[in-house]
């Protein structure tokens, strides 16, 4: 059977890391930004344009699972304004996704998307703020004031994009989730073992953690 892992995550705290080390040991694939491209084929849509409604910085993808997973996330800098289109189909990509193989999917509220479905395990990713803007001040190069402003624009952003299209739901609502975990507490790799231990403990040999992409 297959599985998939959802992930959500504050801005700043490694979430997209870990869900990059995940995959990478659970030798499955981790799609952020490449469903936009599969979101663009399947419509026949030009990709620029997705790009550009889902308020992201142009990105040209080759092959959706030859795109290497980029483990800085863009912050976002523009207000949420909602687009029924783009979520609809970008939603059917996910949901075909989950239909075909076990993977990992961060972000665009797959975990509302495939709830209802037995073999998903739902994952939210956060740190203190303090902890945040270090990493965002290491990572980006910007001045703490900044990473301050970025890290409230983007989950700011992520916020008002989950309770949008899950009809008032609440981003960060833990019960939302299978796990929720402070990525300062126990350190981003051990973040991966939890989940990876986690896998084990909800599907038994139900699954198999031992693949290859």
């Amino acid at each position: 059977m297959n599985y998939v892992i959802t992930i959500a995550r504050g801005f700043g705290s490694g979430g997209k890391q870990i869900a990059s080390q995940l995959a990478d040991r659970l030798g499955i694939h981790c799609y952020e930004r490449q469903i936009l491209t599969f979101a663009s084929e399947l419509s026949g849509i030009d990709e620029e344009r997705f790009v550009k409604v889902d308020e992201k910085k142009r990105m040209l993808f080759s092959r959706l699972r030859k795109q290497p997973l980029n483990l800085e996330t863009e912050p976002t800098k523009r207000e949420f304004k909602g687009n029924d289109k783009l979520f609809m189909i970008e939603a059917e990509v996910i949901r075909k996704l989950a239909d075909t193989e076990s993977c990992i999917i961060v972000g665009k509220c797959a975990d509302f998307l495939l709830k209802d479905r037995d073999n998903i395990v739902s994952v939210y990713i956060e740190a203190p703020r303090a902890e945040c803007v270090k990493s965002i001040t290491s990572k980006l190069h910007v001045s703490e004031k900044r990473a301050h402003e970025l890290i409230a624009q983007t989950d700011r952003y992520r916020a008002n994009y989950y309770e949008y299209y899950t009809g008032g739901n609440y981003w960060t609502n833990p019960v939302n989730y299978d796990l929720t975990l402070n990525s300062a507490r126990v350190g981003r790799e051990k973040c991966v073992d939890v989940i990876y231990d986690y896998l084990k403990i909800k599907f038994g040999d139900k699954i198999d953690l031992t693949g290859e992409k």
